[in-house]
């Protein structure tokens, strides 16, 4: 992977959590969260001006099947029209317990309630990119691939 950041997107019906790297593509953090319905477009191409990413990793809602449904669908709509709209590299990334893990990591921490709900889409941004990262990590130290 060459250096650089990557932005990752919890893409849902109200909210879209995003998340950035560092530029060597080994942590992920959590960056803010974008209530759909808004010019939800230009505040993404926002973050996209301001953090310079090489690539978008999106996050896929796969059933516990593995299987791809009608919201995996309108998340690839939507990446998809985003990533063409500003010339940038996309891959997706199973996103399957994201929001749980980072739920139970919000609780865990004593976040309240009602300030779980403004964090956890970012957080699970994070989740999302934080493991297409490790992963990535991990393909590059293996001798086998």
């Amino acid at each position: 992977m060459n250096p650089g950041r990557i932005i990752g997107l919890d893409i849902g019906g109200e909210r879209i959590g995003v998340a950035i790297s560092d530029e060597m593509g080994i942590l992920a953090s959590p960056v803010g969260m974008i209530r759909r319905g808004g010019p939800v477009d230009e505040e993404l191409i926002s973050y996209i001006r301001l953090y310079q990413p090489i690539k978008l990793v999106a996050g896929l809602p796969l059933g516990l099947s593995g299987r791809e449904g009608p919201q995996a669908k309108e998340v690839r709509e939507f990446t998809d029209a985003l990533a063409e709209r500003v010339g940038i590299t996309l891959e997706y990334w199973d996103e399957r317990l994201t929001t749980s893990i980072a739920e139970r990591s919000l609780i865990g921490s004593g976040v309240r309630r009602k300030e779980r709900r403004d964090k956890v889409d970012a957080l699970a941004a994070s989740v999302i990119l934080q493991g297409y990262l490790d992963h990535a990590k991990w393909q590059r130290s293996s001798p086998n691939r």
